[in-house]
């Protein structure tokens, strides 16, 4: 039996690599054709999209059966038919969303009054006002206009059919301004907010897994004809598994400009997509409108650990008894940093993105990039928590 090469064979079935990502498995999957009669309870098909109309949506789910039978639709959709499905009045009282659109409004101008907020993670800064959290700025400021919004059975079941019940909402407001140029083309939350060389060091089953743990919405509160820059799609593209890293690829992205599909929303509906579909909001060419959406993350239940873990606490802790072992060679810096791995957190995220913003790449340092960084420099114990708290700080709602 021949062993010389196993390990290779294996690595490259296991981990997916920026230079074994090809763009003629990418074309292959985008010229799939949408069959309208594949998805019965679909209104229409425009650019090979699913479009529903969501007051026979509403009909239809009033039976147990029709309800089922939507879920299941929408779920295949999502993983194995175009990627997204538009959802026209899917919140049918204006009124509601004109409510919601004045509150985002007197935000953003507090923001602008104050120099906070803003800021985008795939567009250039200034191109657009940006509201971070969102859902609870809303709920704190407008508890009523927020049970309306999110009391809609629409929201309800597009998140339930992609991930389950207990699903938890996030949302951010952009409002891109003409002028506002696009975003460049990319694959969302988790993976999609990792650079390459992060994102490469996750097993491909990982990057199978991420689109299931995250659902992508847009709730459209102002009419968004195509030169106002509707997002831009890319149907299918959620099928390319090494996509996440092929997307940073400039060969990918200038595909992904010459096939994307646009499609305009009016006032009150709705996209929702596989967080894994290349994608990017478009420049918005319109004199006078300034466009704005509720972009709503939809996050699975189950990204959650059994325990509560003071890991701000614990690092605290571990940080001195750390610090004097590599002082006196008692331990490595690889196994120090194995230790800090088992201790301290090592996502950036959740995080309050008003104060604790992506400044520089995609995420905020995490926790355990603090601490490293801290045993790297030989910090005193002193700065390391004055630096710990503070951050733990910026986090905080």
């Amino acid at each position: 039996m021949k062993t010389d090469n196993i390990g290779q064979l294996r690595g490259d079935r296991v981990y997916f690599a920026a230079d074994r990502a090809w763009i003629d498995d990418l074309a292959s999957l985008a010229s799939t054709e949408t069959v309208l009669a594949d998805y019965p309870l679909a209104a229409d098909v425009a650019a090979r999209v699913l479009v529903y109309d969501c007051d026979a949506v509403r009909r239809v789910v009033a039976t147990p059966e029709g309800r089922r039978a939507l879920l299941a639709e929408w779920a295949e959709a999502l993983m194995t038919g175009p990627g997204i499905i538009v959802l026209r009045r899917a919140l049918p009282d204006l009124a509601v969303i004109d409510a919601a659109s004045e509150a985002f409004r007197d935000i953003i101008a507090e923001q602008h009054g104050t120099n906070t907020g803003g800021g985008d993670h795939f567009a250039k800064p200034g191109a657009n006002d940006r509201i971070w959290n969102a859902l609870e700025k809303l709920c704190l400021r407008a508890p009523e206009v927020f049970a309306a919004y999110y009391g809609n059975e629409i929201l309800a079941l597009v998140s339930e059919a992609w991930l389950g019940p207990a699903y938890q909402f996030t949302s951010q407001v952009n409002v891109v301004n003409p002028g506002g140029e696009a975003q460049s083309p990319h694959r969302d939350y988790h993976l999609g907010f990792m650079t390459s060389e992060q994102m490469a060091r996750y097993p491909a089953h990982v990057h199978r897994l991420s689109p299931m743990l995250t659902l992508q919405g847009a709730v459209a509160h102002c009419d968004m004809p195509v030169e106002t820059g509707p997002t831009l799609y890319l149907p299918y593209s959620q099928a390319y598994e090494p996509g996440y890293l092929a997307v940073t690829n400039p060969e990918f992205r200038a595909f992904f400009h010459a096939h994307h599909v646009q499609l305009p929303l009016a006032k009150g509906d709705a996209a929702f997509f596989n967080p894994a579909l290349f994608h990017a909001a478009g420049t918005n060419r319109s004199a006078d409108v300034r466009r704005m959406a509720n972009l709503l993350q939809v996050s699975s239940a189950f990204g959650r650990a059994m325990e509560s873990v003071d890991r701000t606490r614990m690092s605290a802790a571990l940080y001195p008894a750390l610090r004097a072992m590599l002082a006196e060679g008692r331990i490595s810096a690889d196994r120090a940093a194995d230790a800090v791995a088992a201790c301290a957190e090592g996502y950036a995220f959740p995080t309050n993105l008003d104060r604790d913003p992506p400044l520089g790449g995609l995420a905020p340092p995490s926790q355990q990039a603090l601490m490293l960084a801290a045993l790297k420099d030989n910090r005193t114990v002193d700065a390391f928590l004055a630096d710990l708290q503070a951050q733990a700080e910026r986090r905080l709602t």
